[in-house]
This record gives structure tokens, C-alpha cells and sequence, in this order.
């Protein structure tokens, strides 16, 4: 074979496994601008969800990480594993479910203090003219208490690979979960009035693909592509509090602790499948084995008592 038939047939296979990788590895929108967050299956649920007969006013004073997990080393000693962010995510799901009227309790130092400021500015003129008053303190019927419960790294790892004439390719994936816990408290009495566990899986996988092979007698084809997609950890507990929302008033339905605005809502598909999901958990439940009794013994009928 000539030298400028090897040449040939190196650039033309180099140049296919640019074109190939150029395909498979380059991101999408490098330079885009922020969006809005994505919203997620639990997201459009909440939004479905149908009117309440009247909102519910409800405080959070946080959604604390409870897992006590970091980052493993290298990449951080002392960076939490899951976002510090929970309190935030769950007024958002309480707002876009348009159940709940949340007040501000996660930082009502901050609004306490800008409150005091106002009302110092105040003039004796000020008195006199139509501005706008600084009203009480809505309280909240109910407070909304949990946080992230756990983080479990590694649940499930797996993967699959081929090699064959200097021709390889590889997959393997990795699987976590995260676990939410939610509850609605009356102010009243303190009484638990619902509560929720959600788990959320969160996927990542990596997919590997590569050639090793002489093109020619002293020329050595290498090239290597790979695909690795790991699902945002903060969207994942995202989720996980939107879907505890979502069951937490479904349950609240089902024990009356509210109504709905119209009764005929109660066959409605998203109410309805959430219902489903608890009665599936309850009965799976029922499934699991509880010890037996121990037979009564009758002293009379055994032998040696």
C-alpha cells in the first residue's frame, strides 16, 4: 500500500471520528442566556390542580438539610451534598399550587427591621397626606415543618461494554435518591394535621465509545468520545418538595382538613391519581409481614405442663 493511500484513508477515518464526536460531545446553547427553571411532572400537577374553596394561610420558618452529608473528596470537604435552598423551592410549590397564602418567616428579622425604618421616617406631615399604612402581621392558620430527610449515594451502579477489533464502547450509570418529609401543623393546638414522605431517584449515566487501530503498517488510528449526563441534584429535590405539596393537600382533601371550591373536583384526573398513589402505598403496606402470635397453649390438652 502507498504512503499516499495510508494518508488518505487516515485522514478520512480521523475525519469521520471528528464529524462522530463533534455529534455526540458537543453541548447544547454553550452561550445561552438564564431561563426559567424547567418546570418538572410534579410542577405541572401542582399548577393543574383544582381551586381551593378558600387558600389556606401558611408560614414556613424553614426546610432545613437534615442528611448532614458533603461533597465527596476531592471535590469538596465541606460543601453539603444536597442544596441548602429547600425553603425556597417550598414556598414556590406553595404559591404555584394556589392553595396556600405564604407569609414571610424565614427572614422576618428583615422585615420586622425595614418595618421599624418606616415607621421612623414618618413626619408629623406624613400623618396628614394618603399613603399607604403599614398593616398587622398576617397570621398563618397553619405551618408547613420538614425538611430533607436523606441523601443516598450509589443505590444502584451497573454498566455494560463491547470490544471487538480494536472497536470499543462502554456504558455506565449510576443511581441516587433523595427523600423529602413534609407536614402541615394547626397553630391552634399544635396537632400534626397531614404528612408526607416523597423520594426522588436521580439519575447519571456516562456512555463511552473508542477506536484503537492500525489504519496502516507503522500508523495508529486512537480516538475516544464520551457522553456523560448527570440529573441537576437541586431539581431533583425540586420535585421531590413539589410532589410532597401536591400529596400533602390531596390528603388534606381526603381528611377534610380543607375543601375544595367545587365538590364535582374531587373525580379530577390529578386529584385522582394522587389518591391512587396513596392507596398503592397503603396497600403495599398491608403487604408486608408482621410476626405471628404465638398459639395459645391449653395446659390441660399438652403433655408435660
Amino acid at each position: 500500500m502507498s504512503r499516499f493511500v495510508i494518508r488518505a484513508s487516515l485522514a478520512l477515518a480521523s475525519a469521520a471520528t471528528l464529524a462522530f464526536t463533534g455529534c455526540a460531545v458537543t453541548p447544547q446553547n454553550v452561550s445561552g442566556s438564564a431561563t426559567l427553571t424547567p418546570p418538572s411532572r410534579a410542577t405541572r400537577d401542582l399548577v393543574h390542580l383544582p381551586p381551593p374553596k378558600g387558600r389556606v394561610v401558611a408560614a414556613v420558618y424553614g426546610f432545613r438539610d437534615m442528611t448532614g452529608q458533603y461533597k465527596p473528596s476531592p471535590d469538596s470537604s465541606f460543601s453539603s451534598q444536597v442544596t441548602q435552598g429547600g425553603a425556597s423551592f417550598l414556598v414556590a410549590a406553595m404559591r404555584d399550587s394556589g392553595w396556600f397564602t405564604p407569609v414571610e418567616r424565614e427572614n422576618l428579622q428583615d422585615l420586622l427591621t425595614e418595618r421599624k425604618i418606616m415607621r421612623a421616617l414618618e413626619t408629623p406631615d406624613d400623618k396628614n397626606r394618603a399613603t399607604a399604612q403599614i398593616g398587622a402581621l398576617a397570621p398563618a392558620s397553619v405551618i408547613l415543618e420538614g425538611g430533607i430527610v436523606a441523601y443516598d449515594s450509589n443505590v444502584r451502579t451497573g454498566g455494560a461494554g463491547v470490544a471487538y477489533l480494536g472497536i470499543s464502547a462502554s456504558q455506565q450509570y449510576r443511581v441516587d435518591q433523595v427523600t423529602v418529609n413534609l407536614r402541615t401543623v394547626d397553630i391552634r393546638n399544635g396537632q400534626v394535621l397531614n404528612s408526607v414522605s416523597t423520594t426522588k431517584t436521580i439519575y447519571s449515566y456516562q456512555v463511552d465509545v473508542g477506536v484503537y487501530k492500525f489504519v496502516g503498517v507503522m500508523d495508529l488510528l486512537q480516538a475516544e468520545a464520551g457522553l456523560t449526563r448527570n440529573e441537576p441534584q437541586q431539581l431533583c429535590v425540586k420535585e421531590a418538595i413539589e410532589s410532597a405539596v401536591a400529596h400533602l393537600i390531596v390528603q388534606g382533601l381526603k381528611n377534610q382538613t380543607w375543601a375544595l371550591k367545587n365538590d364535582k373536583d374531587w373525580y379530577d384526573p390529578t386529584v385522582q391519581r394522587y389518591l391512587q398513589e396513596d392507596q398503592n402505598y397503603v396497600a403495599d403496606m398491608e403487604k408486608v409481614d408482621t410476626p405471628h402470635e404465638p398459639s395459645h397453649i391449653d395446659p390441660e390438652t399438652t403433655p408435660g405442663i
